[in-house]
């Protein structure tokens, strides 16, 4: 992850403006300007870290949106705990070494993130763990925060997942609302192979048998099951393997931690689960602050 890409840089920064870090009407009236402290950040459940880079970031916007508070600081992290380890209960994840008001003004802002991209994480590896040995792999889907999609995709690879489309322009996939509109899968796919650029991939969601079919006959490249059962899945892998086809196969629509194994075993390459990213739950972390002694 690139912590300093303009975009993730807007995230943080927009971050620390909502919470009008810069304005922390308490912290200002009861520390003294002066004063330093140490901060770890506390893992009070077992999770998958990740977010660990915006830390850093975080205190040098912060320092730029508030040149009063310039101070010296440090981010230590053992060098075992970095995103994508897991670690559990009570272990300290991160320290930071700041002045006091900088670290109280940004304590919500960095917990927020973190325990939002750990959640993230820590479902993904869940969901990878549950279909180990298969050979099928496990994505993501544009089922995000608006606004955080960077952050949330790059979370779930932290936990081992892959990513799907980034956006809506990243790769062709013609859904039901597509072939509805324009006409019907040989039409639209028809189309699809006129007028897509080089490189791309024809990727068609069915959901039935005979839209399966009907895909293959006009030359869909990748595949989406949607809302399959796993017995429905297996059958539908085989009519294409039975085609002597090697295109890529994805489940999609009612994946969860329960069945994800059996859509697995059923021969898919791939299998989308929407719950990584719209359904994570935070991870609990909590930041210990004490001053320094001198």
């Amino acid at each position: 992850m690139d912590w300093k890409n303009r975009r993730v840089e807007a995230i943080l920064e927009q971050a620390l403006v909502e919470d009008k870090a810069t304005n922390d009407l308490t912290t200002a009236i009861t520390l003294d300007p002066g004063l330093r402290a140490s901060a770890t950040i506390i893992a009070k459940q077992d999770c998958v870290v990740s977010g660990l880079g915006c830390i850093p970031r975080f205190l040098e916007i912060f320092a730029r949106l508030d040149t009063k508070n310039n101070g010296r600081y440090e981010v230590i992290s053992h060098p075992e705990i970095f995103d994508g380890v897991r670690v559990t209960k009570g272990h300290a994840v991160a320290v930071i070494r700041h002045n006091a008001r900088v670290i109280l003004a940004c304590e919500r802002v960095i917990l927020n993130l973190m325990q939002r991209m750990s959640g993230i994480s820590t479902a993904t590896r869940q969901y990878v763990d549950a279909i180990a040995g298969t050979g099928a792999r496990v994505l993501d889907t544009r089922k995000t925060v608006p606004g955080l999609r960077v952050l949330d995709k790059y979370a779930v690879r932290c936990g081992g997942g892959e990513n799907h489309r980034l956006d809506l322009s990243d790769g062709i996939l013609i859904k039901n609302n597509h072939i509805s509109l324009g006409g019907g899968i040989e039409k639209v796919v028809k189309r699809a192979h006129e007028l897509r650029k080089p490189g791309q991939t024809i990727d068609i969601e069915v959901r039935t048998f005979e839209e399966l079919e009907t895909a293959l006959d006009n030359g869909a490249e990748s595949l989406l099951l949607d809302n399959m059962t796993p017995a429905e899945v297996k059958k539908a892998v085989g009519i294409v393997r039975g085609r002597d086809l090697t295109i890529p196969i994805e489940a999609s629509g009612g994946i969860l931690l329960e069945n994800i194994r059996k859509y697995a075993l059923a021969g898919v390459d791939y299998i989308s689960v929407g719950a990584l990213t719209h359904s994570a739950i935070a991870v609990d972390l909590s930041m210990r602050i004490t001053a320094e002694l001198y």
